[in-house]
């Protein structure tokens, strides 16, 4: 290999990824992206130890002016209709420094899309544009203490009642609890499922702190005790508003894939740069074989996760649904890449992969729920298996 190509190898790997088939546009929202998370770079590991809003990173994000990508334009956003590849390579750059920041983005978009989708007019010329400016803190309230990816097993009730919708019912597990200004809620109503609008300050609303992670999340816990909100609030249609969360996932989980290929960037850049500066047996760790060949397994695993959740993401905005397959694929591929990446860069690191309060242990943290949350790599690798039987017959 000549010594040119070796350099334009180490160029490419030292960058947050290259730029694969990205138009302009989407690589200038790339380069803002990446500009933000640079800039809170000094303040990622203070803010990846907070569970609670972490308001350095609030107001920084609304100053970048990148949640417009999860609104439509009617209500201040940036385009037309959501794009999902945008909120992707969005991703990809801030968890690249800080994965608070990556799920303030985030949830700001799933928490807020089955509003944009199947609110009234009124409903979301009073949230959306509060969304934008993040003025409003948004949540999606799916799971509860005794459900998790079994979603049609919900309890909590949904019941027209004089005076509007009534709410009751608990919620476990929800991302920006007790942080957000609204909660876009899942429950059963009749022999169906509907969404409803929930403000913070809803009277029998309570909220309290969720249980401490391995890697600290704004997390809490709802109790919905006959809660009424405005009968307008309603989301979606009566008993079918199962596929509006079917749809807020559709769009969202392949930015999963995102976040995990910036994860798993970062790792690699860490052990790369701890390998080319440290020297063990009179050379740098780079010059071991051993070394140098897990380095390259995470350079190509990291491409390839790329590559994939930039194609799903680029077909998911046409029909996010329709390909709801390869957001799973996407996802499912980038996030046990991101664990293998992440766990060869502590090996790579020895000694030093293990301390304390060092980035690649934020990292190796961070990565782990990665494989869980928006469908675990299990719910989804089967949901793919009856999907693939279907398609075999």
């Amino acid at each position: 290999m000549s010594v040119e190509l070796e350099m334009d190898m180490d160029a490419a790997v030292l960058t947050v990824g290259g730029g694969f088939d990205l138009d302009d546009g989407h690589k200038q929202i790339q380069e803002h992206a990446r500009a933000l998370a640079a800039e809170l770079d000094p303040v990622a590991t203070e803010a990846d130890a907070s569970s609670e809003l972490y308001e350095p990173m609030r107001s920084a994000l609304a100053a970048s002016g990148l949640a417009a990508h999860v609104v439509p334009a009617a209500y201040g956003g940036h385009s037309e209709t959501l794009d999902p590849l945008a909120i992707t390579v969005i991703r990809e750059a801030l968890m690249y420094s800080s994965a608070h920041l990556d799920s303030l983005f985030g949830v700001q978009g799933i928490g807020s899309y089955t509003l944009t989708v199947g609110g009234t007019e009124e409903l979301k010329q009073e949230w959306l544009p509060k969304v934008v400016s993040l003025q409003a803190i948004a949540a999606i309230a799916l799971t509860e203490p005794e459900v998790g990816s079994d979603l049609r097993a919900v309890q909590t009730t949904i019941e027209q009642v004089d005076g509007g919708l009534r709410v009751r019912g608990r919620k476990s597990f929800i991302t920006n609890g007790g942080a957000a200004s609204f909660y876009c809620v899942l429950g059963r109503e009749g022999d169906g499922y509907s969404m409803v609008l929930v403000p913070a300050d809803a009277q029998g609303l309570t909220a309290r702190a969720g249980d401490d992670l391995i890697a600290p999340h704004i997390l809490g816990e709802l109790e919905f005790d006959d809660v009424v909100v405005p009968a307008s609030h309603r989301l979606g249609i009566p008993g079918k508003a199962f596929s509006l969360m079917l749809q807020a996932l559709a769009v969202f989980r392949v930015s999963v894939a995102g976040s995990a290929v910036g994860l798993a960037q970062a790792a690699l850049d860490e052990a790369l740069k701890h390998a080319q500066n440290r020297t063990q047996f009179g050379a740098p760790l780079i010059e071991l074989g051993p070394v140098a060949q897990s380095l390259a397994l995470s350079w190509t695993e990291v491409e390839t996760a790329r590559s994939m959740a930039y194609r799903a993401a680029a077909l998911a905005r046409t029909d996010p649904l329709g390909h709801l397959d390869f957001s799973s694929m996407a996802k499912i591929s980038a996030t046990e890449t991101a664990g293998r990446v992440v766990d060869r860069a502590v090996q790579v690191m020895g000694r030093f992969g293990l301390v304390r309060g060092s980035k690649i242990e934020r990292l190796y943290r961070n990565a782990r729920p990665l494989r869980i949350y928006e469908g675990s790599t299990e719910v989804l690798l089967d949901s793919l298996a009856r999907r693939l039987q279907k398609v075999a017959k």
